[in-house]
């Protein structure tokens, strides 16, 4: 297949679908408060809990050299807006595998990347990012190449957007630099420099209604490798979140919560075996866990420190469970995106924290507005 008519047509697709300018609506953006410093914040609405809504292993871009993906990619788009329109989340997370960089063959994959934000980005929600193991993973030249009609021509769409094909792909760095720049509504960071390779590792606060200067939670974001290197959360960033939650949260007396991409170890222990669900709530549970290469810590100081409620996942497309291990949970979010494996439903886990008293609930809403997997984390 000719890659030239594809490219174009999907390029032009793209700019009459996703493009969407959120310097235009400010005035309708939600009583949330914009990043204006380093200390990134998010204030409760009065009179209000504070919603967040997952969106887990979208793979925009899977199959770009073929017809069938960009339709996927218009699929994903579609499920993203009817959980935003249905539960008007306060705020959204995009839980690694936004894209699929292996299979996208342009200089700056932030094309991509930029579409599966539109959604949220159009209703002026602010959102965050962490990175999976496919979004800067290295081209993989389709087989079929190399046949005996050879490697077809490679026009790319230079003229639409700017950018010429390129087979090396597009670094963390540079995706999470691109997001930040072009989106006001994007509370993504690159974390701190002795942390590389890995790039999204930082902690929000969510603040009280009363007081932006108050905070009722922390979130923290970190980047479970995979791609460009191993599928993993390094003993450095272990100890950046030991040191960083004591330094925020000296008495451990403020709820945190965890977000990032890949599983640990620990999921697979605690995995339901032989149909027997124990106190786990959810509704797929027979995909086998996928863990990370390695523990190097995180887990171990997670479990020592009250004040950690959960851990929230994706990678695996065919789990939805929120599992306790011992005084936390882990929870897996839900498939939203139609690119990657597996042709189950889609749908998003929703959280909502409210403040006095503080608690924190979850549940999974479907792409065709069925909830359920109703499960309280903390209270």
């Amino acid at each position: 297949m000719i890659l030239s008519g594809i490219f174009c047509a999907l390029v032009l697709l793209s700019s009459q679908i996703f493009t969407v300018s959120s310097e235009e609506n400010l005035d309708a953006h939600r009583d949330v408060t914009l990043r204006t410093k380093a200390e990134t914040y998010l204030q409760i609405r009065k009179g209000s809990s504070f919603k967040i809504a997952i969106f887990a292993d979208l793979h925009f871009g899977e199959a770009a050299s073929t017809l069938w993906g960009p339709q996927q990619d218009l699929k994903s788009a579609k499920v993203m807006s009817t959980i935003l329109d249905n539960e008007h989340p306060d705020f959204v997370v995009y839980l690694g595998d936004v894209i699929t960089a292996n299979n996208i063959p342009i200089e700056n994959a932030s094309l991509y990347w930029n579409q599966a934000l539109s959604p949220t980005r159009s209703r002026n929600t602010p959102w965050a990012s962490v990175f999976g193991n496919h979004d800067d993973a290295s081209f993989e030249w389709p087989l079929e190449w190399f046949s005996a009609s050879g490697i077809p021509p490679v026009d790319c769409p230079s003229k639409i957007s700017g950018e010429a094909c390129s087979f090396k792909g597009t670094s963390r760095l540079e995706l999470m630099k691109n997001e930040i720049e072009q989106n006001t509504f994007s509370y993504s960071r690159s974390g701190p420099k002795n942390l590389w390779p890995s790039i999204s590792n930082y902690v929000l606060q969510v603040s009280s209604s009363n007081d932006s200067q108050v905070p009722v939670a922390f979130m923290y974001f970190f980047d479970s490798g995979g791609g460009s290197y191993p599928e993993i959360l390094s003993t450095a960033q272990a100890e950046w979140f030991r040191v960083k939650s004591q330094q925020l949260n000296p008495d451990a007396r403020l709820p945190e919560i965890i977000f990032w991409h890949i599983p640990s170890k620990a999921y697979k222990k605690v995995a339901p075996k032989f149909k027997f669900h124990n106190h786990c709530v959810g509704s797929m549970f027979g995909e086998t866990v996928t863990p990370q290469e390695a523990e190097m810590g995180i887990m171990k100081i997670l479990r020592k420190r009250s004040s950690v409620k959960a851990v929230f996942v994706g990678h695996n497309h065919g789990l939805d469970w929120c599992c306790p291990d011992k005084k936390l949970w882990l929870c897996f979010a839900r498939h939203t995106g139609y690119g990657g494996y597996g042709n189950w439903p889609r749908g998003s886990r929703i959280l909502e924290l409210t403040q006095d008293p503080f608690s924190i609930k979850s549940w999974i809403r479907m792409e065709d507005g069925h909830k359920h997997s109703d499960v309280l984390l903390s209270s």
